[in-house]
């Protein structure tokens, strides 16, 4: 399994994608703290729609920019 890591260019895109991943969780804490700063009581209904938004944009307009930007030298 770990035989696939001495590839260098996966080894380098495998490590860019746990990067992605570490900065996408850092985003979901931050919105969190920063409902609670900006709401306080109200932060769940602020961190709801803060968080729908975030999925509308990874589930409908990411493949779209990605389909746009595919056609693109």
């Amino acid at each position: 399994m770990l035989e696939v890591l001495r590839n260098r260019t996966y080894r380098r895109l495998f490590g860019a994608q746990i990067v992605a991943l570490i900065g996408t969780g850092m985003l979901t804490v931050a919105l969190g703290l920063l409902a609670f700063d900006l709401a306080g009581g109200d932060a769940g209904i602020v961190l709801g729609i803060a968080l729908t938004i975030k999925m509308l944009a990874y589930v409908g307009i990411a493949p779209v920019i990605s389909a746009l930007t595919a056609h693109v030298p």
